[in-house]
């Protein structure tokens, strides 16, 4: 931490402390020490470890102070649920990260505070990517995971690369109506320099304007992250303008439109009352969210599969009983794969892309079981501990079996329910979460039903696979450990089937020929 800083701004601190601080039935939680309370007790690498020791103390909600600001910590679903869910109208509001908000123009809806302009974006996102609609996107998240499989299937050494290009193709497809790019294609390199550099952003404790919100209203000369993130915010915006209004005059002009989030949008938005650089961020911020969450739970999978090779052979059985050797799997038999289905939903619990998950701040002072939640307090909903929550797992929450998602005749439990937390809470849940898990199922079925995965081989012979609770963090991130693998075709008819699926794709759009 920057301690000269800090100490030079003692006096500041001791000023912000006491006019923050109150007396209330707080809810318990670690000693911090005056006037900075706990801020270097947070773990800002892997703080949802240190949240899921806190509960084995303190319970399943903590209470945190740092440096004046208020911070709870929700471990369990049941505590979760009671507050987001059903008194989500409270809870609604979202932590300011100050150098964010100036990155973006406050045009990130994953953090926006909950505004009239905010729920403009929130709505034009339901109506364009909600259960009744996602089935447009089926054939593009098809295609792509055909591709993906070819992929794999030749180049096993670069399955993290194919995974990467097929889960930023497939979102610039459904956002924009885009074909299938190449990951060194200009406009997939643009997308993603601007997801690494606001994961940073979005890291607690990477700027002391974000604990400090008082440094916010130094002048301009002293604050160079302002400048900075204004540059960048107007770099953004123009691309963003350009590449939302290529569809939008497309639409104005009466021309025939594949189905995109954009061309939605654009039909749409006088409806929904967005400005054209409202709609062009918020196509941006949906790319940001579909991408990556995509991209690492189906790293995820592939780690599961090379570590759990049971689980593999029982979707393989569940592949060759409904689908058969002769055909692909579609989404036509979503609902008689209800293992995929478990696969999916287990994944998204047990290792979460966002595992400290998104804080949530209530408008009104709150009581729950007799603790006071003031006003603006962070209410962090630590999604690792509560998608391994006991009293809803089980002893064996920490595991990974997809079937505790399925009764004892093989169905799922309850199809309406995410098995999960990692979509978050009320108000606030992703509006993407169906095409989401559309794009997971069809990848990891595609893959599945041409491949065996295994671990890669050292020079003797031996398997080489990590262990299984290794972990890389990437900004706010969990991403698995590097690791390679073998792709066994399955099949005679595997290679051929697969092979000329994407012959005919190739056929469909206008690609270079070197792009796969």
């Amino acid at each position: 931490m920057h301690w000269e800083l800090a100490l030079a701004l003692l006096p500041f601190l001791v000023f912000y402390y006491f006019r923050r601080a109150r007396i209330g039935p707080y809810p318990p939680g670690p000693r911090g020490i005056p006037v900075l309370g706990n801020l270097f007790q947070l773990d800002n690498v892997k703080p949802w470890h240190t949240f899921a020791k806190w509960k084995e103390l303190y319970g399943p909600i903590i209470y945190l102070n740092v440096a004046g600001q208020p911070m709870v910590i929700l471990n369990s679903r049941k505590v979760a649920e009671d507050l987001f869910d059903r008194r989500g109208s409270n809870y609604i509001d979202r932590h300011r990260f100050i150098v964010l908000e100036k990155a973006t123009g406050d045009s990130d809806i994953a953090v926006m505070g909950s505004t009239e302009r905010w729920r403009k974006m929130r709505r034009a996102s339901e109506h364009a990517l909600g259960a009744k609609i996602s089935s447009n996107y089926h054939h593009t998240q098809t295609s792509e995971s055909i591709l993906l499989a070819h992929g794999v299937m030749n180049q096993p050494q670069t399955w993290l690369s194919q995974i990467k290009r097929a889960s930023s193709s497939t979102s610039l497809s459904t956002v924009y109506d885009l074909p299938p790019l190449n990951l060194n294609d200009p406009i997939i390199g643009f997308m993603n320099d601007l997801i690494d550099y606001l994961a940073r952003l979005a890291v607690p404790g990477n700027y002391l304007v974000d604990m400090f919100p008082f440094l916010e209203h130094f002048p301009q000369w002293m604050t160079k992250w302002r400048r900075d993130a204004e540059k960048n915010y107007k770099i953004f915006t123009s691309k963003f303008e350009d590449m939302f209004l290529r569809i939008k005059n497309e639409t104005v002009t009466g021309n025939e439109q594949r189905p995109s989030f954009c061309a939605n949008l654009a039909e749409n938005q006088k409806q929904h009352g967005m400005s054209d650089t409202d709609c062009a961020w918020l196509a941006g911020m949906l790319y940001f969210a579909g991408h990556e969450t995509t991209s690492t739970t189906m790293a995820w999978l592939m780690f599961s599969m090379i570590q759990f090779p049971q689980v593999q052979v029982r979707a393989h059985e569940e592949l060759d009983r409904v689908v058969g050797q002769s055909r692909l799997p579609s989404f036509a038999d979503i609902k008689h794969l209800p293992y995929i289905q478990a696969l999916v939903k287990e994944v998204l619990r047990w290792k979460p892309a966002l595992p400290a998950g998104l804080p949530h701040v209530p408008i009104q002072d709150d009581y729950y079981e007799g603790y006071l939640i003031r006003k603006g307090t962070i209410c962090i909903p630590s999604i690792w501990s509560i998608n391994r929550d006991p009293e809803v797992y089980g002893s064996d929450a920490d595991e990974f079996r997809p079937e505790r998602h399925l009764d004892d005749n093989g169905r799922l439990k309850d199809e309406r329910n995410e098995g999960h937390v990692t979509y978050g809470f009320g108000q606030r849940i992703c509006p993407g979460r169906y095409s989401a898990n559309d794009t997971l199922f069809i990848q990891i079925a595609m893959i599945l039903w041409a491949l065996r995965l295994e671990p890669a081989k050292d020079n003797n012979g031996n398997f080489m696979k990590p262990s299984v609770d290794d972990e890389r963090v990437d900004g706010i991130f969990l991403h698995p450990p590097p690791f390679q693998i073998n792709a066994v075709i399955r099949f005679k008819e595997a290679e051929s089937v697969i092979q000329q699926a994407r012959d005919e794709i190739m056929e469909e759009v206008l690609v270079r020929p070197d792009v796969f």
